[in-house]
């Protein structure tokens, strides 16, 4: 069912009482448009206009979801639920957010199919306190330049499960693939884990200012496939490492690597926290910088803190 906003009548009531200044109010037809079946859902998500709000009834949707109508920085589009609004794919992606961008997703439960959240092309789309898990691949894929991307208040686990290596619980930008500036993603505040099949978080080369803040990590899970022995993988530029807390895994916590030349540089971990108690691999370091050196600068702060393994890091750490 689809509402029109009283937006207007609000805002002319406020003037009336006196003392309102209007700066930027949206659009006055914004609408509200409620659905309870996974037909209805495809329907908004092909009609939804720039300020709109699809809102979910708690229930099963089965299928795979794509949105292709962008919003605007102005005008954001919503899609929002509980995490009883369940989008239950049997192959393919949950939601893919294709060219959609300024969409903010909110709420939601995505499982079952090959990844779970996939923006291509979409910028400044807002992904908060959903929930992703039981996939074949990655939970979330910021990727063909996603940039300014959000992550945050979220929880991704049991991802990876055809076992080929390829479970990221988020992943930002392409292997290999250079013109992928899928830049400044935000993951803020999730909890990844356990059961995810590979890194927790893979920042790709080709990708420029992510910030991975306030995480928690379980790396119970970890396959050893494609070298994933640690939470986080850094292969892009300028990336912040900071403030948060991992436990279980199987080697390292954290690690920087030049896939491709110029890359995987600039990386600032601070204030981070390593449980590294169990792991077997032949580091076991919470912060393994396998590519430091006078034109690729890597910090480590004397703030990360690491409990068992064989260390903090390989490099000088920075007071």
């Amino acid at each position: 069912m689809r509402t029109r906003s009283p937006l207007t009548a609000l805002l002319a009531a406020a003037l009336a009482a006196g003392g309102l200044t209007v700066v930027s109010a949206g659009p006055a037809n914004a609408a509200v448009i409620d659905v309870s079946t996974a037909a209805q859902l495809k329907s908004a998500l092909t009609t939804v206009s720039p300020g709109d709000t699809i809102r979910l009834a708690d229930g099963t949707y089965t299928g795979n979801f794509k949105a292709t109508r962008p919003g605007t920085s102005g005008a954001r589009i919503t899609l929002t639920g509980s995490a009883g609004a369940v989008l239950a794919a049997g192959g393919g992606y949950g939601l893919h957010l294709n060219g959609a961008s300024y969409w903010t997703v909110h709420g939601v439960t995505v499982r079952g199919g090959q990844k779970g959240i996939v923006t291509d092309a979409a910028n400044g789309v807002v992904i908060d306190s959903v929930t992703v898990h039981d996939l074949d691949m990655e939970g979330v894929h910021f990727r063909k330049s996603s940039r300014d991307g959000v992550l945050k208040n979220s929880r991704i686990y049991d991802t990876g499960q055809n076992g080929r290596g390829m479970g990221e619980g988020v992943y930002v930008g392409s292997a290999g693939d250079l013109s992928d500036r899928s830049d400044n993603a935000q993951i803020l505040d999730n909890t990844i884990g356990p059961d995810v099949g590979g890194e927790s978080i893979d920042i790709k080369e080709g990708t420029t200012g992510a910030r991975i803040i306030g995480n928690t990590f379980d790396g119970h899970g970890l396959t050893g496939a494609n070298y994933d022995d640690s939470w986080v993988d850094v292969k892009g530029n300028d990336v912040l490492v900071e403030g948060n807390k991992g436990s279980r895994t199987t080697n390292n916590g954290y690690e920087t690597h030049t896939q491709r030349s110029g890359w995987g540089c600039g990386t600032v971990f601070r204030n981070n926290s390593s449980n590294l108690t169990g792991a077997t691999g032949d580091k076991q370091l919470a912060v393994n910088v396998t590519n430091s050196g006078p034109d690729c600068r890597t910090t480590v702060y004397a703030s990360n803190t690491v409990t068992g393994g064989k260390g903090l890091t390989n490099i000088a750490v920075t007071p």
